[in-house]
């Protein structure tokens, strides 16, 4: 599959990160949070704000992007 935007994704879906692009202190906050290259995410409401499930967490990023996730789908 191809890699496309986070903010594509549909509820439900699920997909790998495959980068994380922005200012080095937006994408480190990221990471902290376990959104980084390789992770599986879950998107519970797409839209701003999205919120995620990452991991066992539950995470919601607002539209003020001063970042972009770029996922690959995960089909089924």
């Amino acid at each position: 599959m191809e890699t496309i935007p986070l903010e594509l994704l549909r509820r439900g879906e699920q997909a790998d990160v495959t980068e994380v692009h922005g200012e080095p202190c937006w994408v480190g906050r990221m990471a902290e949070l376990g959104i980084r290259t390789g992770c599986r995410l879950r998107v519970l409401q797409p839209g701003a704000p999205c919120v995620l499930m990452v991991g066992e967490a539950r995470l919601t990023l607002r539209g003020d992007s001063v970042f972009q996730i770029l996922v690959r789908p995960v089909a089924g």
